[in-house]
């Protein structure tokens, strides 16, 4: 019996970890058309060949964050920083979402940043509603 509910608890405790709220906020198509119109910049981090193959949401600056091998690229912290300021809101797209979560979380938790917005679905979810993609 006390293993059972030891277990349930375990249980209980891990199920609330996994419900946890990211500390970015992941954004539709929709609210990203509201942020883009606010002028809120927008970060593409796929790699080039990535960019080529789809294009890139309108106003899009290019800085790729991980190599082909899941590397983080050694220049995208410098560059990042450089261009945005951790109290200033920013909007991160990758394909369908993945590597922007993780980096959104580096963002947040470890580089200070205060407002990081994540394409939840990405390019991906962009083109497959219909929204134009630039190609360059």
């Amino acid at each position: 019996m006390m293993l059972t509910r030891l277990f349930a608890s375990a249980l209980f405790l891990f199920a609330l970890g996994g419900c946890a709220e990211p500390p970015y906020t992941n954004v539709d198509n929709a609210q990203l058309k509201t942020l883009l119109a606010q002028g809120v910049p927008i970060y593409d981090v796929r790699r080039p060949e990535e960019w080529r193959q789809t294009g890139v949401v309108a106003g899009s600056r290019k800085l790729t964050f991980v190599d082909a091998g899941s590397r983080p690229q050694s220049d995208f912290f410098p560059a990042i920083t450089r261009e945005v300021r951790r109290d200033q809101p920013v909007i991160v797209i990758c394909r369908t979402g993945n590597r922007t979560d993780s980096l959104a979380r580096e963002l947040m938790e470890k580089m200070g940043y205060t407002q990081v917005y994540n394409v939840q679905n990405g390019i991906a979810g962009w083109i497959g509603e219909g929204n134009p993609v630039v190609r360059n």
